[in-house]
């Protein structure tokens, strides 16, 4: 900003004792060591269950990321309702509920009811009181014979593909049938036949006037 006519000469505040007001990170083994103290601290206190909770598939917005997938927020109602799981036991048993997340694709839907399967298939639920188990607590011998899984994400692993046959198929032009595929080509030619048939049309006559001027 430039000073104009005889104004007040402009207080420039370069006098603020920056120095003492620096962040430094000097204390950042120590953070670590906390970090990872708290981390043991809440695998003891909530185990045998995982220290994670079960998160659906989604995908990635926007078309330029949605060939990714990542974990959600929570199920929906309708992929607990298909798996069989009531929406109220859901987050007692470590699945995340979402209620505001809506599914748009069979694809997903069918995906993340396949996980909740998959995580239903392999849980084991202890009894809240040492011999008074419920009609929903496993059997003794699964108890017994249970592998404690201290984060279901290593378990039940969210994976992208990697691989360029795996983000899209290449067709050949020659693996094109006559049906239905090649319907784009019969659209164009269909297109040029409509732009092109006075030219045509004009030039057939032409070439007729001709023929029958080198008779006569």
């Amino acid at each position: 900003m430039t000073i104009k006519h005889n104004q007040q000469i402009q207080h420039n505040h370069f006098r603020k004792d920056w120095q003492r007001r620096v962040r430094t990170h000097f204390d950042q083994p120590g953070r670590k060591l906390r970090r990872r103290n708290a981390r043991v601290a809440k695998a003891a206190s909530v185990a045998p269950r995982p220290v994670d909770k079960l998160r659906p598939v989604v995908r990635c917005p926007t078309i330029k990321y949605n060939r990714r997938v990542k974990p959600g927020k929570g199920f929906t109602f309708a992929e607990l309702k298909e798996a069989g799981i009531p929406r109220k036991l859901a987050p007692t048993i470590g699945i995340a509920v979402d209620h505001r997340r809506v599914n748009l694709s069979t694809e997903s839907y069918s995906a993340n009811v396949a996980r909740l399967k998959a995580y239903q298939a392999r849980l084991i639920l202890f009894p809240r009181r040492v011999g008074q188990p419920k009609n929903a607590d496993s059997s003794p011998e699964e108890l017994k014979s249970s592998n404690i899984v201290r984060q279901t994400g290593t378990a039940l692993p969210i994976t992208n593909v990697t691989t360029k046959e795996g983000v899209y198929s290449e067709r050949k032009i020659s693996a094109m049938g006559a049906g239905e595929d090649a319907a784009y080509r019969r659209l164009r030619e269909a297109r040029s036949e409509k732009r092109l048939v006075g030219v045509r049309e004009k030039r057939a006559k032409a070439k007729a006037e001709e023929a029958s001027a080198a008779k006569k």
